[in-house]
């Protein structure tokens, strides 16, 4: 049987070289949001609902259904929109499962305090390996994809799988693995896992940077263009050449402009930390802890 297909309408923010999904049944009005993005200007400290109004519209101009606001991981380089989503069009916030050991990491980086539950329970569904649901008549399959962080879960909707941070176009490569619970050699595991659906398979990035050699934002390639062009994990590189590679490379990395606000609020199901007592809000800043 053929895999389905279906509709993938892509929301490209340059500020955060980011990509937002919106996944439709091609039978129905049903659709999911995967890895929306909630303007932040941290100079400011303010945010902005921009990129997600206009996911509002778009949703609503076509009269579209929000079934699902679904993250591949706890992004680092820009703030989830998740909750402003889901009061204006509903639907479940959703993401891995292991984000319990994300929270586990970071609520100490943070000194989140006993309030912070440590246990996922901030977002209204958590997947395991192997978990189906459904977008209307879409079936989903959930593939726990490690490496980049320990909650990253692969999408795999008919013939299309959404990816979050493991591979990047192929001239670009592959998601740093030093972030900490971040590994190399689960990220090679988990890409592999990826590169073993369909050569046909559309894959859906998280993130674009172009290159040197390519002057346009691109979000989307497949199984068979990363198998044979990866720069990174194409053409076949061991687990051991790739781990060398990654690791030295990483080292090299400063942290993401935004990773600060990012981790406290995304690993929060994209929910502010609570107000202070005169109802104003903060984010905190650890000294010599990333």
């Amino acid at each position: 049987m053929e895999p389905s297909v279906p509709e993938v309408h892509t929301y490209f923010d340059e500020t955060t070289n980011a990509a937002c999904h919106i996944v439709k049944d091609p039978a129905s009005n049903a659709v999911a949001i995967i890895d929306s993005i909630l303007d932040f200007d941290a100079a400011a400290g303010r945010t902005h609902t921009n990129h997600a109004d206009m996911l509002i519209h778009e949703i609503n101009r076509n009269g579209w259904q929000v079934a699902w606001i679904l993250e591949t991981h706890v992004h680092a380089d820009h703030l989830s929109a998740a909750p402003y989503l889901a009061e204006k069009l509903g639907g479940k916030i959703a993401i891995g499962a292991n984000i319990a050991a994300v929270q586990q990491v970071f609520g100490k980086i943070f000194n989140a305090g006993t309030e912070f539950e440590m246990d996922g329970s901030q977002f209204d569904q958590l997947f395991n390996e192997g978990d189906v649901f459904s977008i209307g008549g879409l079936d989903v399959e959930v593939m726990h994809t490690p490496g980049h962080t320990p909650a990253c879960v692969t999408y795999v909707i008919g013939d299309a799988a959404f990816i979050g941070d493991t591979l990047f176009m192929p001239d670009f490569g592959t998601a740093r693995a030093d972030f900490p619970g971040g590994s190399a050699t689960e990220l090679y595991t988990s890409i592999q896992r990826i590169l073993a659906l369909p050569d046909h398979t559309r894959l859906f990035l998280c993130h674009d940077y172009k290159t040197k050699d390519r002057d346009t934002f691109c979000w989307q390639t497949t199984v068979a263009e990363q198998k044979a062009a990866n720069i990174h994990v194409g053409g076949g590189k061991s687990e051991e050449e790739y781990v060398a590679f990654r690791t030295e490379r990483d080292a090299q990395l400063a942290m993401p402009k935004l990773i600060i606000p990012s981790i406290q609020v995304n690993m929060n199901a994209g929910k502010m930390p609570p107000a202070d007592d005169d109802g104003d809000v903060y984010l905190k800043v650890p000294i010599n802890k990333l």
